[in-house]
């Protein structure tokens, strides 16, 4: 039961019947993971995919002369190297574990024979990948369109939501991750990002000490988000 409702969480398996995801459950493999391991690396073959229970992971390549380039965090709720199992069969990017967490695999096989005997277990996942698209579409209009102050102020204010604690009109949060990380998120450079962070510090709406963060103003702050909402 317990397997039922983490796997309802994700966006991917939300639009299943309970009795298609009791027998989605029957073929999942809870896996926990610690800090620094690597789940599966870039070209190999991708014998299933994941669902993030708890934890924080990224998705990343590492050029040939050692440089990172991450390519997606992975938040809990959400599966991951889904491409490679429905696409050529071997993952693109390696994934690593930024904090000790949980993972939900489903392997390649009992996936695909579920699918081939349940026609509608096939529809609704269908259903479920339009709506994820969707919301990569999204995402990638952001990238496109919103400049980098309000990819910020918009990704400050979700960790605002997300953690946060308020104290005589100050906020306090903390990035989550590391600043090089989240250039790589926002679709920045380093450089920008730390222009960024002093713009806002200069105006008087953020103070960033380290990978603490104290919002003076977040109201101006949400407002500089909605930009591209």
């Amino acid at each position: 039961m317990e397997l039922i409702q983490l796997l309802k969480k994700s966006l991917l398996f939300s639009g299943l019947k309970d009795d298609d995801l009791a027998e989605l459950a029957a073929i999942t493999v809870r896996r926990a993971f610690r800090k620094g391991e690597t789940l599966f690396c870039e070209g190999e073959e991708a014998t299933g995919f994941y669902l993030l229970v708890s934890g924080s992971l990224k998705l990343c390549r590492v050029s040939p002369d050692g440089r990172e380039k991450v390519l997606h965090f992975v938040r809990p709720g959400e599966t991951f190297a889904e491409a490679a199992f429905f696409g050529d069969g071997r993952y693109p990017a390696e994934s690593r574990a930024m904090e000790a967490g949980e993972v939900l695999y489903l392997p390649r096989e009992g996936f695909m024979e579920l699918m081939s005997r349940n026609p509608n277990f096939a529809l609704n996942l269908v259903v479920s990948l339009s709506l994820m698209l969707r919301q990569f579409a999204r995402q990638i209009e952001e990238l496109s369109f919103a400049d980098v102050t309000s990819r910020l102020a918009s990704f400050l204010v979700r960790r605002v939501d997300e953690k946060s604690t308020t104290y005589g009109g100050v906020t306090y949060t903390d990035l989550g991750i590391r600043k090089g990380e989240l250039a790589s998120r926002l679709g920045t450079a380093n450089e920008t990002i730390s222009r960024t962070f002093k713009k806002l510090k200069e105006e008087g709406i953020i103070e960033v000490e380290g990978g603490n963060v104290v919002i003076y103003q977040l109201e101006k702050l949400r407002k500089l988000s909605e930009r591209h909402e």
